[in-house]
């Protein structure tokens, strides 16, 4: 049978363990999967765009495990109350196309993504880095927060974001985590002065500048997380010719990411190269970089994996019958018979 997560249970499961430490441990899933890039067969996502968002697919494998999410992005779903991204996903057995996992994403990418812009600062920010602004206080904001505060040790968070609701929301859910101090501020200028780390995550999908270089200081690290679309940018073309640059999978990020602004020769490194290496991205204190993050479905594979791994050694989720279990299994038409087989199948699970 397939191993079946839901939002309920994921959600009660993270309650009683907490995200720090679901975070913590996607990341070192992450790093062992980015040293082993080479392993996977990858491409870009596959997109359908509407006027109002997009929907993506999002394939990787490797000669073992094959993974797959279902995303989408719509920025104006909070009018139907509905999340702005929604996603589900599956981990199968290349062997056999078996789906080992069937799991709720949602919950799951906002934790992936936060972790995995803590993986990149660790090998781009400056190792004393201490002071974090995040524009955007939207739902991936509070997983940013936390990862960088658990992870990397940032002790405040200089937040800012158009809707002050937001804002509000974010400092009320993480008032009582000790050590963290948070700074809500008049605009996204305030919240960089003084900014180690500049975390960029919105959703308006538009040519947007959230970020202009009089906002950069020397040695900065951009985490540019809201990017992830043809046609949506947050950064400023100028900030990207000052800085190094990073990706995840060039030929997504060249369509998708901040740098679609630039020439489709300018020079960016691709993350995995820094992880496998060991090294870091970083030439000197005074080196602005930059972390042109769109998410890649390697990600995605990697969270999947440790879902898995967390069911089999905590009992995460349950067990559905998503594909048929039959005595012989060329006899599929025997499930449409008189539903003594159905009863069958009932009486077993």
């Amino acid at each position: 049978m397939t191993r079946f997560i839901d939002v309920p249970g994921l959600s009660d499961y993270i309650g009683k363990t907490g995200v720090e430490t679901l975070i913590e441990k996607m990341v070192a899933y992450l790093e062992q999967d980015y040293r082993r890039w080479n392993d996977f067969e990858k491409s870009a996502r596959l997109a359908s765009h509407s006027d109002i968002g997009v929907i993506e697919l999002m394939p990787v494998s490797d000669k073992e495990q094959y993974a797959f999410k279902y995303v989408n992005g719509h920025p104006d779903n909070i009018e139907y109350n509905l999340p702005t991204v929604m996603a589900f996903g599956v981990l199968a057995d290349v062997a056999t196309g078996y789906p080992v996992l069937l799991s709720e994403l949602t919950l799951t990418t906002a934790i992936r993504t936060a972790a995995t812009s803590v993986m990149a600062a660790k090998y781009m920010a400056r190792s004393d880095a201490s002071v974090m602004a995040l524009i955007g206080n939207g739902s991936q904001s509070e997983f940013q927060a936390l990862a960088f505060h658990k992870v990397l040790g940032i002790k405040e968070i200089r937040c800012f974001d158009v809707d002050p609701t937001a804002t509000a929301k974010f400092t009320e859910n993480l008032s009582d985590i000790e050590g963290l101090i948070l700074t809500p501020c008049g605009s996204a200028k305030e919240a960089c002065e003084g900014a180690d780390i500049i975390t960029t995550v919105t959703a308006d999908k538009r040519l947007a500048t959230i970020l202009t270089p009089d906002m950069v200081g020397p040695g900065v690290h951009i985490n540019a997380v809201g990017g992830d679309c043809p046609g949506k940018t947050e950064i400023h073309a100028d900030i990207l010719r000052q800085g190094s640059i990073f990706v995840e999978y060039e030929p997504q990020t060249r369509i998708e990411g901040d740098i679609q602004q630039l020439a489709a020769d300018h020079p960016v490194t691709e993350m995995w190269q820094l992880i496998a290496d060991n090294r870091s991205g970083r030439i000197n204190a005074d080196e602005i970089t930059i972390f042109d993050s769109v998410g890649f479905a390697l990600e995605d594979y990697s969270a999947l994996r440790l879902l898995f791994d967390l069911a089999e050694q905590d009992g995460l989720g349950s067990f559905i019958k998503l594909v048929p279990e039959l005595d012989d299994p060329r006899d599929l038409f025997s499930l449409t018979k008189d539903g003594k087989v159905a009863a069958k199948l009932r009486k077993v699970a």
